[in-house]
This record gives structure tokens, sequence and C-alpha cells, in this order.
């Protein structure tokens, strides 16, 4: 017979703590720059496509000023899931970056 028994409280105690865990990995405040970066790069390269260097760069700060103001920024580093940073990273416009972060 084991050493080790098992009651029904210990059970519900270790899957509470399973539970209250969240097994996504979460994307770190560094990587919740870069893509607030992309997304403004993507978001400024499509609205003025043949704007110069200068206009480009003065637009993306801009919207990253934006976008720091907005919630689902705010919480970025602890909502973006690995996978939907890996998504967004990859995407060719701005909506295709916003529906991975969906």
């Amino acid at each position: 017979m084991s050493s080790l028994i098992r009651t029904p409280s210990m059970l519900v105690t270790g899957a509470i703590v399973l539970l209250s865990l969240d097994c996504r990995p979460k994307v770190t405040s560094n990587e919740c720059e870069t893509l607030l970066g992309r997304y403004a790069r993507l978001v400024v390269t499509e609205a003025y496509p043949d704007a110069s260097a200068d206009r480009v760069s003065l637009e993306e700060q801009r919207e990253r000023r934006e976008a720091r103001g907005d919630d689902a920024f705010k919480n970025c580093s602890s909502e973006v899931s690995r996978a939907e940073f890996n998504c967004a990273m990859r995407a060719e416009t701005a909506d295709a970056l916003e529906k991975c972060l969906e």
C-alpha cells in the first residue's frame, strides 16, 4: 500500500492551484514594445504609402502615443499569449495583426 494517501481535499486543492495558473505563456514588456512598433509601422505605411521617411517617423511616433493610451496595450504583457504575439509579428497588415490579438 502506498505511503502517500491522496484525500479528496488534496486533489481539489491541487486542481484549484493548476486552474489558477494560466498555462498560456505571456509576452514580455519588451515584446509588447516590439509589437506596438510593428503595429504603428503597418498603420502608417498603409495610410501613407508614398510618405517620406521623416513623415513615416512622425506618424509612427503619433501612432505609438495613441496606442499606449489604449487599454489593450496597457494589458499587453498580462493578456497577449505567445501564439498571439507570433501571429501578430507575422501579420502583413494592421487588420491582420489586430485579428491575431482578438
